[in-house]
């Protein structure tokens, strides 16, 4: 299913993540291994939830997207609880990382499926609970033009960081994957700009020993 890096690669890797918090791991999932959890994705696509809050107190992050929580997926897709769990990709993470990770204990966080499919579509701004998210590309726009391109500003966790200089700018590809250190790191997905194109994504979410927090207010608001 996973296309690991070599463990010869992975030093040069965890040296570049520690240095922009963001690793890009292009063809992390194998081309069978795509077409099954796309698959899979479609068919969870019927129960997800439609989420759209543009309220003034969540003014510099909306989300207009449809969601599916842990809990749920883990109710009917022994395929993705199962992907979250290999040994060999927390084994990659944790090599990564440069210390222990552990899957997230929390049923809500730890694998969620996001998907951004109408024009607006946005994941606005924020930071996560833990300090490891590995977001896997099941369906992406063609384009950058497109939308749904990842903003996030290296080093820094206030969300007006994603309008200052600096801010990095990134397209990914179906099949590709990307690892964030996404408790520190301020980030969000640009609107789609156009019909058409989609963004489906796993996000799988990770944490170090004694560090299993608790389900944020925002986060039950998405995925309950």
């Amino acid at each position: 299913m996973f296309t690991l890096p070599a463990p010869a690669r992975r030093e040069p890797l965890r040296r570049r993540f520690c240095a922009d918090s963001y690793l890009a791991l292009p063809g992390l999932i194998s081309p069978s291994g795509l077409a099954e959890l796309a698959g899979e994705a479609r068919r969870l696509e019927a129960d997800a939830v439609r989420r759209d809050f543009d309220m003034p107190s969540m003014a510099d992050s909306p989300r207009h997207m449809t969601t599916l929580g842990g809990h749920r997926i883990a109710r009917t897709s022994p395929l993705i609880t199962r992907l979250y769990q290999d040994p060999d990709l927390i084994r990659l993470l944790s090599s990564l990382l440069g210390e222990t990770a552990v899957t997230v204990h929390d049923p809500v966080e730890r694998h969620v499926l996001n998907i951004l499919h109408r024009p607006g579509d946005t994941h606005g701004g924020h930071t996560d609970d833990y300090p490891l998210a590995l977001v896997l590309f099941l369906e992406a726009p063609p384009h950058p033009a497109d939308g749904g391109l990842l903003e996030f500003h290296p080093g820094r966790g206030d969300l007006a960081a994603l309008d200052a200089p600096g801010t990095r700018h990134v397209h990914h590809r179906p099949g590709d994957g990307y690892l964030l250190r996404s408790d520190l790191t301020a980030h969000r997905v640009t609107p789609l700009a156009r019909p058409g194109p989609r963004r489906t994504v796993l996000n799988f979410a990770y944490t170090t020993p004694g560090r299993q927090g608790a389900i944020t207010d925002s986060a039950s608001l998405l995925y309950d």
